[in-house]
């Protein structure tokens, strides 16, 4: 999930094409850590909705739902609609919305559940990804990054898209399942929303062995405020089609601004 589109015009920073790799940038006194220990190691951190996708893939889910005729139109948008404003708002409670948003999934076995995702991916997803945005993918990957999709929207929907982009690492809000494979309605651990992004990093990272300081350069791509908490932990914090709020914030700080679409 992210914030709404309503970006102003790009002015600042690459328009899109091939990385081209750091470059100078004004930088105010605190606002990036060094991590001088980890010179030849690469990390690149990835958000998914309005960053690498023209949209937002947990919104479009719950119209998939809707379409699909799984819920009552009138008062599922109604919900969804006004979880999605809580979030613009920095308000959301993901408990609550995640056991609204996996209710029409408990209803429906895992056959059935699958079969529809897939139907997503090929109606709504494919069409959506952007040539730029697998290429940023593919550069940062031909480079040795080590690469991440680092998303508050759950693992049933983004794991494919993942997939799609060529992205081996997902950290998303993980559904917890029963014994049986089934949705609870529940969240697994820490959900990878705000703060709770940078611990879900540390926790990846540590299952590898390595910390911040293993890294020279990180790389995070957001277009959202509610990362700034993972940006800030960034060398090369980079606004993705900032919102008017994280375009402020990147300009202040001197940070990349990169426009993937138009």
């Amino acid at each position: 999930m992210n914030e709404a589109s309503g970006r102003a015009p790009g002015r600042h920073g690459p328009q899109g094409g091939p990385l081209r790799g750091p470059r100078p940038a004004r930088i105010l006194s605190g606002d990036r850590p060094t991590y001088p220990s980890g010179e030849g190691l690469s990390l690149t951190l990835f958000d998914l909705d309005d960053t690498l996708l023209p949209m937002d893939s947990d919104h479009a889910w719950g119209a998939f739902m809707v379409r699909s005729g799984w819920v009552d139109a009138a008062e599922f948008a109604r919900r969804n609609d006004e979880f999605y404003a809580q979030y613009q708002a920095g308000a959301l409670d993901i408990h609550e919305y995640i056991a609204f948003a996996t209710e029409p999934l408990r209803a429906r076995s895992t056959v059935e559940a699958d079969a529809a995702h897939r139907r997503f991916m090929s109606e709504v997803i494919a069409p959506n990804l952007r040539p730029k945005a697998l290429e940023l993918v593919r550069e940062h990957r031909s480079r040795g990054d080590l690469v991440a999709l680092v998303t508050a929207t759950n693992d049933f929907i983004t794991a494919p898209i993942a997939q799609a982009f060529g992205i081996a690492d997902l950290i998303a809000v993980r559904l917890a399942r029963s014994a049986g494979g089934t949705i609870t309605g529940c969240i697994d651990g820490t959900p990878s929303y705000r703060e709770g992004k940078v611990t879900r990093v540390q926790e990846w990272l540590g299952e590898r062995g390595k910390g911040w300081a293993d890294f020279g350069r990180i790389s995070v791509y957001s277009d959202s405020v509610n990362d700034l908490p993972l940006l800030e932990r960034a060398t090369d914090p980079v606004a993705t089609n900032p919102t008017p709020a994280l375009r402020q914030i990147a300009e202040a700080r001197g940070w990349r601004v990169l426009k993937l679409f138009d």
